[in-house]
């Protein structure tokens, strides 16, 4: 190898082992301006997948330096993420909880419902529960979960007896009052009470002025972090449509209170061809043992069934 095929196998080289570090850690990324910390967190499982056109340059450069710095990437995912492949789906729980956006344009929300039963989980979480599709859901979801709070369009559904039920206000300050979606209530089951919070934060959107925009969802977040830190039980269940991956920094007032599965994946979006979990089911003072997505709905959200370990 000459001189300059030496430099530029160094570049190729040099850019996969930044690519694995940022796929470890993205926290240096700043997220001034256009939140570009945010999108890569959002996506972080996915980034060792920019390593395929190094590799092809590091073949072209018959570079063994080069192409074996490629593999770096794919390290540091393993890393993050190869727990979920030895994750034992048998360990012990205490409570399964489902969480899922349910859509407000779902053309099935009774389809819905019932493919949400079959799954037997303890508590459900719903969110875009239109007042046309409510109907349809107490009609199916409430003889086996007779126990039900519903504020705006999120609602929370339990095979136990539900208690103290209020809204949480997690509205941004440039939106509509009539925008309630968030709810809180204390749920009687066998192992004990437990506050579960449900929220659908605002969506997030891309744009080439302003990147990826998360005002709205991180302010909202802001507002849910401090009801949950306030929150008196001790055990504590969110379950909610979050915008975002447990990643994503603009979560971290509540992700830095809250248990998440390590490592997990269960893409619940789009539910199409998913490719990041912005469903999410955390808890304080108790474990998420399991976690998977389940089949498709009627809606472009795949639901989230999570096993809890108190």
């Amino acid at each position: 190898m000459g001189p300059g095929q030496w430099r530029r196998a160094r570049v190729v080289a040099g850019l996969a082992a930044l690519l694995a570090l940022v796929s470890l850690y993205p926290d240096p990324v700043p997220n001034a301006g256009p939140r570009v910390g945010s999108l890569l967190e959002t996506f972080q499982p996915w980034l060792p997948l920019a390593v395929l056109p190094l590799a092809v340059a590091a073949l072209w450069r018959r570079s063994a330096l080069a192409l074996g710095a490629c593999a770096l990437p794919g390290a540091a995912w393993l890393i993050a993420h190869g727990g979920t492949l030895l994750v034992d789906e048998n360990a012990p729980y205490d409570l399964t909880a489902l969480q899922h956006n349910v859509s407000d344009v779902n053309p099935d929300p009774a389809g819905t419902a019932r493919k949400l039963a079959e799954a037997k989980p303890d508590l459900i979480a719903l969110e875009e529960v239109t007042p046309a599709a409510l109907p349809a859901y107490r009609e199916v979801l409430s003889p086996t979960h007779p126990h039900i709070a519903v504020e705006g369009t999120v609602s929370l559904w339990s095979r136990h007896p539900l208690t103290d039920i209020r809204p949480v206000d997690i509205r941004p300050k440039d939106v509509p009052r009539d925008w309630r979606r968030g709810l809180r209530a204390t749920a009687h089951t066998p192992k004990g009470e437990i506050a579960v919070y449900v929220a659908h934060l605002p969506s997030v959107r891309m744009s080439p002025s302003s990147g990826f925009g998360t005002a709205r969802r991180d302010e909202s977040a802001r507002y849910l972090g401090r009801a949950i830190e306030a929150e008196e039980t001790d055990r504590v269940l969110l379950m909610g449509d979050l915008n975002s991956t447990v990643a994503d920094r603009g979560l971290s007032p509540v992700t830095s209170q809250l248990h998440a599965p390590a490592g997990a994946l269960a893409f619940s979006w789009p539910a199409s061809l998913p490719l990041a979990r912005i469903d999410q089911i955390l808890a304080r003072n108790a474990k998420i043992a399991h976690i998977r997505a389940l089949d498709r709905t009627g809606s472009d959200h795949l639901p989230v069934l999570a096993r809890v370990r108190f």
